[in-house]
């Protein structure tokens, strides 16, 4: 396969992405709001999937009715309760193993580009694989998280390569902002929200059958 043919880079999204961990979030979440006496109201929860952890126990609080708690303790409360169930609970969404192990066995760049902070994406590494990533950007090292551009551009940077010749695979409306604006190729898979095709942006219900003849597609190029 020639290396002109296929992305110089595929940058994936973690939770809802490669794993089916926002279940996960979930228990967490709605465990710690029935520790407050609330229940989590559909819509905050979809707006939460893909933001940054400050901008979510915003929205936490407000969409219980609470707006008074303490960010940082629901924040480290959820950090905590979601680590157990790293470590005990996660399992791959329907075709993204496939499509790493296809892209990683032809020597493609990766890097597992997310919102969740490092100590939460090692426990997942450490289940999943660490080698199969080149690098990883995590939400707690960049200044400005999803949907900002900045942690695409830094992967691309981290990488060497240029961001428009890599192919970002995303499940949430912020993580496809974040890629989209950064100038990369958005491979959008929905899950837990509703997603929308755009100039940069294609949809597919599912990365099951996804290959990286199909990646290549998405960035303009045919694998021979």
């Amino acid at each position: 396969m020639p290396s002109s043919a296929i992305p110089k880079a595929v940058l994936f999204d973690m939770d809802g992405t490669l794993f089916d961990s926002e279940k996960l979030w979930d228990v967490a979440i709605f465990e710690l709001a029935e520790t407050y006496g609330a229940a989590v109201p559909d819509e905050t929860r979809s707006a939460m999937v893909g933001t940054a952890m400050s901008s979510s126990m915003v929205l936490l609080h407000e969409g219980i009715g609470q707006p008074w708690r303490d960010p940082v303790f629901s924040s480290d409360w959820i950090h905590e309760r979601v680590a157990q169930l790293f470590a005990t609970s996660l399992v791959w969404r329907p075709g993204a193993r496939e499509l790493l192990t296809e892209v990683k066995a032809a020597g493609v760049a990766t890097a597992l580009v997310t919102a969740t902070e490092r100590r939460l994406v090692e426990i997942a590494m450490s289940w999943a694989g660490p080698g199969n990533f080149d690098v990883l950007v995590c939400g707690d090292e960049v200044d400005n998280t999803k949907p900002h551009p900045e942690p695409y551009l830094m992967a691309a940077k981290l990488l060497g390569v240029d961001i428009a010749d890599c192919v970002a695979i995303e499940d949430s409306p912020t993580g496809v902002a974040s890629a989209s604006a950064a100038g990369a190729r958005v491979l959008a898979i929905p899950h837990h929200v509703p997603l929308t095709e755009g100039p940069r942006v294609t949809l597919r219900d599912t990365l099951s059958g996804v290959t990286l003849a199909d990646l290549a597609a998405l960035a303009g190029s045919t694998v021979s």
